[in-house]
């Protein structure tokens, strides 16, 4: 068991370490930090975070490191997630405030985090599975030839261009858009075949062939929009980093920009919180967490993020171990926040 100083005195190595990325000293502890002991009484604090497996030497100075498991505590002990400063929230609100659709604000959302962070930022693509229906719209641009717009609650905004065997009249559009848009309103993405095909079979026999085009042409965009990506941007930042790695970096970029392992992780993160105390939506996982995917080396932090409905995907920050947690929390914690909020004026 740890006692309370001997967690101040990893939460001062972890600190210290990421700072000045050089083992850190009983000495430089007594210096730098108010214990009011001794440097070896210090030590023998050190000694027995050792014991724990929570620090470690990386070579024959006296000075510790943190472990991935000196960092795993850190972590579920981090109480100061430091808050951006105005200048940084207000620069947040400028830069997402000024976003068109639901791709230009995901692409601006994941170059604010880089650059906050300094780290390789992720953002997971909604998903059609939490999105709900919110309303669809049929527009006629030529003779027998639609555009239908599915439009969800999360933002998402997708079109495609039917061929349809009549040529409907405007009043013909206007009745099927709002028989569908009555059955599906609501209805999560991934459940609305059945309620479009139903809704066709249900109209008249002169409707019936038009309506089971147009709904042939929803459920194609609903399907259109099921393969689940990440949008990053910041990739840069890990090669200034490659110190902070044993060995080769190639085969974490080679699993960043194929994206499926990232994605498993997403998906087991979303599902199963990493120990971030006052931060419901907040996981963290570090170091050798990360093995099964590819990533043993990093840490990867993220956020839930959606409408008032609900989440419907996360965003955050990939990087090496020794990054500083309470500032790239606080900035994940931010940007989903505003992501939300700019989401839901969108809807």
């Amino acid at each position: 068991m740890v006692s309370e100083r001997g967690l101040a005195v990893l939460r001062a190595i972890v600190q210290d370490y990421v700072s000045t990325r050089e083992p850190v000293g009983s000495k430089s502890i007594v210096d730098k930090h108010a214990f009011g002991v001794s440097a070896a009484t210090i030590r023998n604090d050190m000694a027995l975070l050792e014991d724990e497996e929570l620090i470690a030497a990386p070579h024959t100075s006296s000075g510790r490191v943190p472990t991935d498991k000196g960092y795993r505590v850190f972590v579920d002990q981090l109480a100061d997630v430091r808050p951006l400063s105005s200048a940084q929230r207000h620069a947040i609100e400028l830069f997402l405030g000024a976003s068109v659709d639901l791709d230009d604000v995901l692409a601006r959302t994941v170059r604010a985090l880089a650059q906050l962070t300094q780290q390789v930022a992720l953002i997971q693509y909604p998903s059609v599975s939490r999105a709900r229906l919110q309303h669809l719209e049929f527009v006629a641009l030529a003779p027998r030839r639609v555009l239908t717009v599915v439009i969800a609650d999360s933002g998402i905004v997708e079109q495609r261009v039917v061929e349809l065997s009549v040529d409907p009249d405007p009043v013909l559009l206007t009745r099927l858009r709002d028989t569908f848009n009555a059955a599906v309103f609501g209805v999560p993405m991934a459940d609305a075949t059945a309620p479009l095909r139903a809704a066709a079979a249900a109209l008249p026999e002169g409707l019936r062939v038009p309506a089971e085009e147009l709904a042939a042409s929803v459920i194609a965009v609903i399907d259109s929009t099921r393969q689940e990506r990440l949008i990053m941007a910041g990739t840069a930042n890990l090669v200034r980093t490659e110190h902070d790695f044993t060995g080769s970096i190639f085969p974490i970029m080679e699993a960043i920009e194929e994206q499926v392992e990232l994605l498993k992780l997403f998906g087991e993160m979303a599902s199963e919180q990493h120990g971030v105390a006052g931060n419901r939506d907040m996981s963290v996982t570090i170091g050798r967490e990360n093995e099964p995917f590819g990533l043993a080396q990093t840490s990867v932090l993220t956020s839930g993020y959606g409408t008032e409905t609900g989440l419907v995907a996360r965003l955050g920050v990939l990087g090496p171990t020794r990054m500083d947690y309470s500032s790239n929390m606080a900035a994940v914690r931010a940007v989903a926040r505003y992501l939300s909020r700019s989401l839901g004026e969108q809807a």
